[in-house]
């Protein structure tokens, strides 16, 4: 029932104001940074601890497997060179190796104990979900997400800006266009920028509590270094320490019908008193919860 009602607010709020209300609860002036670049390789800046553990540990099984790959091919040109027909004529007819077989299976033992025992804690630092600072639900829909700030009792639905929910056609248009400088992007932000954004604040444990509505979704975001599936049915958790402001986009990473590829999401970390006022004016906007005003008292 919920989310038939934040289904309807998301669409009556696209079709009826979609730059003023984006402009009204979500925080401008952030400087972009999670984004993918065009022509670029390699990761998106990581913001979070788990981003930059994911990402060296890459950066270490690369190396590994970038010698052994070497080492293995100097192997095979020597031994081609080597001890090949005309070079040896007579082959030797031994069997075994006692050394050269300790060698190769002690060696391979421990390279990938040393793999695992750098991997282990980071993956379990992933699924060990923290006390969370702040409480999101994210629900996966086709297509497009809805969220819902379980602490705060009040939840929205994000739509791709120029998608067909909000009367677009899924082509940057110039009303397209027009719509995402309303909401503070640039016409290089199209399949990237939604009209409501998540909003958290920087420096505080985040948990995502993912799931879907119809068909399976995944909640992803590069640069924090988390990926969930949305599965209609279950309720999973991911959780994110944003070290840096900005705004963050990730997309719908399971394949999930006809318009997978416009479902985006956008995160916007930002200061703890930026957050108090998002808050403030969120609740009011969705909630219908008119902020309280406190009055000093004369003495």
């Amino acid at each position: 029932m919920m989310t038939k009602h934040l289904t309807l607010a998301g669409l009556l709020a696209g079709f009826t104001s979609l730059p003023a209300w984006a402009q009204s609860i979500d925080p401008q002036g952030l400087e972009i940074i999670g984004k993918p670049v065009d022509g670029l390789m390699g990761f998106q800046p990581g913001v979070t601890e788990l981003a930059t553990d994911l990402q060296w540990l890459d950066g270490m099984i690369l190396v590994i497997i970038s010698v052994i790959t070497v080492f293995v091919t100097a192997l095979i040109l020597w031994v081609a060179f080597r001890y090949n027909a005309k070079r040896n004529p007579t082959p030797a007819s031994f069997t075994h190796h006692t050394p050269v077989e300790i060698a190769w299976t002690v060696v391979p033992i421990v390279i990938l104990v040393a793999i695992g025992a750098w991997s282990l804690p980071i993956l379990f630092r992933q699924q060990e979900i923290p006390v969370a600072d702040v409480t999101i639900k994210a629900i996966g829909n086709q297509w497009y997400w809805s969220y819902e700030y379980v602490d705060d009792d009040f939840g929205f639905d994000s739509y791709m800006i120029g998608a067909p929910a909000l009367g677009g056609e899924n082509m940057k248009t110039p009303e397209v266009i027009a719509q995402l400088e309303a909401a503070g992007y640039s016409e290089s932000e199209w399949l990237l920028a939604t009209d409501t954004a998540v909003v958290v604040p920087v420096n505080k444990t985040i948990v995502m509590q993912v799931t879907g509505s119809d068909v399976i979704h995944a909640w992803t975001i590069p640069a924090f270094g988390v990926k969930q599936d949305a599965v209609p049915g279950r309720l999973a958790q991911l959780w994110f320490k944003a070290e840096k402001e900005g705004v963050f986009f990730g997309q719908c990473s399971e394949l999930c019908g006809q318009a997978h590829a416009y479902m985006p999401i956008t995160v916007k970390v930002v200061s703890e008193a930026e957050y108090a006022q998002w808050l403030s004016r969120a609740k009011e906007e969705y909630a219908g919860i008119v902020p309280t005003v406190t009055v000093a008292s004369a003495d």
